[in-house]
């Protein structure tokens, strides 16, 4: 699975400016309900229960908060790049200013998982994470991040 699939230009927020995780949570939640047509509100609302289950923030600086929703019929896929780093209550304790928001339908457990997962293969590289963190514009961060896979390989 490519973040090409998942990813449209307008959903790459190359400088998010937020205080803290609950301000985050609901830019991108606007942000999402604008791409998917369902409540800003209900997004949020549901993220925020999700992260009660234990954060989505990874350590290194990066989040994948994530979340179904019954009458999605895609999965929909934000990035934001934080103006400034945040607490995110991450494991390793890092600050948090990579954030991938992932919205899948509720029956797609299957690609939810592999969009998961590429996510996690794309910011597991250092190089490409230095890419993100440095790049000058929303046009070079969706390139960056809808890359073919292979020309992520170290």
């Amino acid at each position: 699975m490519d973040l090409a699939d998942l990813l449209v230009p307008d959903s790459v927020i190359p400088s998010l400016k937020a205080t803290c995780k609950k301000q985050v949570l609901q830019e991108l939640s606007a942000r999402a309900a604008k791409i998917t047509d369902l409540d800003s509100r209900t997004i949020y609302e549901t993220l925020l229960q999700r992260e009660r289950l234990g954060s989505t923030g990874l350590g290194r600086g990066i989040a994948i908060p994530h979340v179904k929703f019954r009458s999605l019929s895609n999965i929909i896929c934000i990035f934001a790049r934080l103006e400034e780093p945040i607490d995110f209550d991450s494991h390793d304790g890092d600050p948090v200013d990579i954030v991938f928001l992932l919205l899948a339908p509720e029956h797609a457990s299957g690609d939810h998982l592999k969009a998961l997962a590429r996510i996690s293969r794309l910011v597991r590289e250092p190089a490409t994470l230095e890419r993100l963190r440095q790049a000058p514009d929303q046009a070079r961060l969706h390139e960056i991040l809808t890359a073919p896979a292979a020309s992520h390989a170290a």
